[in-house]
Parts: C-alpha cells; sequence; structure tokens
C-alpha cells in the first residue's frame, strides 16, 4: 500500500495535496485497490461549493459504486476532465494522473482534522486486521 507522507487522509480514503493553497483531491492507493478497475467517475462541475466530509460524487468499478466525500470545505476550481475517458487513471496513478478535482479552501484549519500518514497507515490497518 503507498501512502505518501506529504499528504493529508479521510477515513473515506481520500487524500489531499496542497499545491499553492490549493487543495488537489484523489482517492487512495488503498481505496482504488478495493475497488479493483474504476470504469466511471462522477466528479462535481466547476464553482461547485462543498463541504467538509459531505458527499461530492461517485465512483464506479467492476465490483461497486461508491460515494465520494469532500476533504474540506470550498470551491471546486479544476475538475480531472480526463478521468470522463479515462477513469482506469484512477487505478494506475492515484496520486498522480488519477487525481480527481482542486478546490480552494475556504477554512484552512480543516487541514488538522484529516489524518497524516501514519494516522492513516495505522487506520487501515485497523479496518483490515492487517
Amino acid at each position: 500500500m503507498d501512502v505518501p507522507h506529504d499528504l493529508r487522509y479521510t477515513r473515506e480514503h481520500e487524500w489531499v495535496r496542497i499545491e499553492d493553497g490549493v487543495a488537489v483531491v484523489g482517492i487512495t492507493d488503498h481505496a482504488q485497490d478495493q475497488l479493483g478497475d474504476v470504469v466511471f467517475v462522477d466528479l462535481p462541475e466547476e464553482g461547485t461549493e462543498m463541504l467538509q466530509f459531505e458527499k461530492f460524487g461517485e465512483i464506479e468499478s467492476v465490483k461497486a459504486v461508491s460515494d465520494l466525500f469532500a476533504p474540506l470545505t470550498g470551491e471546486v476550481v479544476d475538475v480531472n476532465a480526463r478521468l470522463e475517458s479515462e477513469p482506469e487513471l484512477v487505478n494506475d496513478s492515484p496520486y498522480g494522473e488519477g487525481w480527481m478535482l482542486k478546490m480552494n479552501i475556504a477554512n484552512p484549519p480543516e487541514l488538522e482534522a484529516l489524518m497524516t500518514s501514519a494516522d492513516y497507515e495505522r487506520y487501515v490497518r485497523e479496518e483490515t486486521g492487517a
């Protein structure tokens, strides 16, 4: 399981990377592995306002459909349009080309409510019993 140390994580298996004051959001390597082959990603439009931990979209794989949850409160400023025609990028590169959206951060202290990489690794071990 790949868990980059420079990201923050949610209990729903989303990750956040801060780049020049903008939050880049995707799902973790563990999440994509559990889902299996991703076949569709439903994402919000640019300009959509999101609240921390509220649903913002869905991801569909050959195994299941799962909800996606906003790791922070803010406005969507960019969406990864490549995922429309190449949803498999989520499997191939969950922390790179498979990113889902970028958002402005309305409440920076919310970052502190997210897990560090060590916290997330411990959480997944507890969740999976590994």
